[in-house]
């Protein structure tokens, strides 16, 4: 494939994409993104494609007729986080880059993996190649990437994950995740009396004051967005606050948050979960929506050398705060290989991609591939 060709299907299928809402409370639009996707691999000679349906979420395998366990799998997911203001979901092309929701996480890569398994059936033919595609990983991959390797026993020699890390960073390391709900019990009564209540929610506000302090000790001042290895400290930060009173003159019986926890060992889990348990004041309960311990990775080094092939520049393996599907491979066993074109702004309306990375990003993958595959062109 020719590079100009190569790059403005990339731009074009990117855009697409994008244009589809599929996040996680638009069921029938993650649908309409699987049937696109499902219409680019189909043009693929000998693919069989198998769709997976876990809690309302749908996933989609398409592997090589024969093949059941191919050695290389491309892993990704459609679904991207809602933004409220209906012009959202569209793009632009400024500087170089793809702009707009769900361009880097992970639109962009999804149109990459469609391009690869597309460009190998024609080159390669019947080639161990996988890709699963899954509609949940912004909630924690539960329905998606868990379910299949638990339930219906994916496996593969290997799993390449564009979700994490940059075009030469690959990733190491993740730190855990804990999605913790923390719900407060009151007594209602008219604003104008507290003296008759029990407020809910200045009791969560102060248990989540309390809690903020398990955290404390870990400076916030000197990380470096440049730079991974400052990030690698444990966090917490309120995403969510509610009660359930419609009306502002009232006291409300109950309240709740979702606290988002990315934690580094010697942390567990299980420990914070305990700690801040211990922390909170009767009437005040916490648990876990999510949780997820720190994943370890161990790259394959021909990958690091094909991007540093491909990219004349030196491959750096890097500690990542974010979470990926990647977790759900190692607990089996299954080598994970994260890295990314380069990206930016992630979850905010401008988003963005970068389009000279995701050439180089399909280059480097299917460099990879024919080395893994010994795919003879």
């Amino acid at each position: 494939m020719d590079e100009p060709h190569l790059r403005e299907r990339l731009i074009q299928l990117t855009r697409d994409l994008m244009l589809i809402e599929s996040t996680d409370d638009c069921f029938s639009e993650r649908r309409r993104c699987f049937h696109l996707i499902r219409n680019h691999l189909e043009e693929v000679p000998d693919i069989e494609i198998s769709m997976f349906e876990k809690n309302g979420y749908e996933s989609l395998l398409a592997l090589p007729v024969g093949v059941s366990r191919p050695e290389v799998l491309l892993c990704g997911h459609l679904d991207v986080v809602h933004h409220p203001e209906p012009d959202s979901y569209r793009s632009d092309i400024r500087e170089g880059k793809i702009v707009g929701p769900g361009s880097g996480d992970m639109k962009g890569q999804l149109a990459i993996m469609i391009e690869l398994v597309r460009n190998l059936g024609r080159e390669c033919p019947g080639s161990s190649v996988g890709v699963v595609i899954t509609s949940d990983e912004e909630i924690g991959g539960e329905n998606g990437v868990k379910y299949l390797v638990e339930d219906e026993g994916l496996r593969c020699g290997e799993a390449v994950i564009p979700d994490g890390g940059s075009l030469n960073e690959i990733i190491v390391e993740e730190k855990g995740i804990i999605h913790l709900k923390v719900t407060s019990s009151g007594v209602s009564a008219h604003a104008a009396r507290p003296w008759l209540g029990v407020n809910a929610l200045e009791e969560l506000t102060d248990s989540l004051e309390t809690i903020k302090t398990y955290f404390d000790p870990v400076s916030l001042g000197e990380e470096d967005p440049c730079n991974a290895d400052s990030h690698w400290f444990s966090t917490c930060v309120k995403t969510m606050i509610e009660t359930v009173n419609d009306s502002p003159n009232m006291i409300p019986e109950s309240a709740s948050a979702v606290l988002d926890i990315r934690f580094v060992p010697p942390l567990t889990a299980d420990q914070i979960v305990a700690d801040i348990r211990g922390m909170l004041s009767e009437g005040v309960v916490a648990e876990p929506i999510i949780s997820a311990e720190p994943t370890h990775l161990a790259p394959d080094d021909d990958f690091l050398r094909v991007t540093e092939s491909v990219t004349g520049k030196k491959a750096k393996l890097v500690r990542s705060s974010g979470g990926s599907d990647g977790r759900f491979f190692c607990d089996f066993g299954i080598p994970v290989v994260i890295s990314r074109p380069e990206v930016g702004n992630l979850h905010g309306r401008d988003e963005w991609i970068e389009i000279d990375s995701m050439v180089s990003y399909f280059h480097i993958c299917l460099e990879y591939i024919r080395k893994k595959c010994a795919c003879v062109r």
